[in-house]
């Protein structure tokens, strides 16, 4: 008798887990930064190796930084609606190049555009970890205190910015006054 009990006790405890796990939206893994501050890096900027960008460059500013590389096909995807956002939102978007080629992405913004104040160069992929990226594109909306108030897994687009973003870039604004 306990020889088939135990097999039928363990699928009534995995029926509710496998229930839990189809309705969740696969796009919204949670970051253990949000609400927590941004970790904070320095990097080689793409275009200039010479010169820096990192965290201290944005810091005091509300921003969005944007993970992505060249051989990402969402990053494509969301690339249009980037340049888009660069010259109409009023919030600058710094991106993080992320285990790329430098030729591969110069190539890639002098064809495409830069929608960019600065990309760091993470070649090696060590910054991405250290916030916890999962893969290319990710975009984190960062408070001008520096704390993560919001990550968005895969292609931007008008809907999404609309609806996950404005809200609390507005509700960020209005707690600042």
């Amino acid at each position: 008798m306990s020889r088939y009990l135990i097999p039928l006790l363990l699928v009534a405890i995995m029926i509710p887990v496998f229930i839990i796990g189809l309705n969740r939206d696969p796009s919204e893994l949670p970051s253990p930064f949000l609400n927590k501050p941004a970790p904070e890096f320095e990097l080689p900027r793409l275009k200039d190796p010479s010169r820096t960008v990192g965290s201290a460059d944005y810091a005091g500013q509300m921003v969005l930084v944007n993970i992505w590389a060249t051989w990402c096909a969402g990053c494509r995807q969301e690339h249009a609606y980037l340049l888009k956002l660069a010259s109409e939102a009023d919030i600058p978007i710094y991106g993080l190049n992320w285990r790329d080629q430098r030729s591969k992405a110069l190539a890639w913004l002098s064809e495409l555009g830069d929608p960019y104040v600065a990309s760091g160069f993470d070649e090696d992929g060590r910054v991405g970890i250290d916030w916890g990226v999962y893969g290319a594109p990710e975009t984190f909306l960062i408070s001008a205190d520096g704390i993560v108030l919001y990550k968005h897994l895969s292609p931007l687009s008008e809907m999404v910015w609309q609806r996950d973003f404005e809200p609390r870039i507005l509700a960020a604004k209005g707690s600042m006054e």
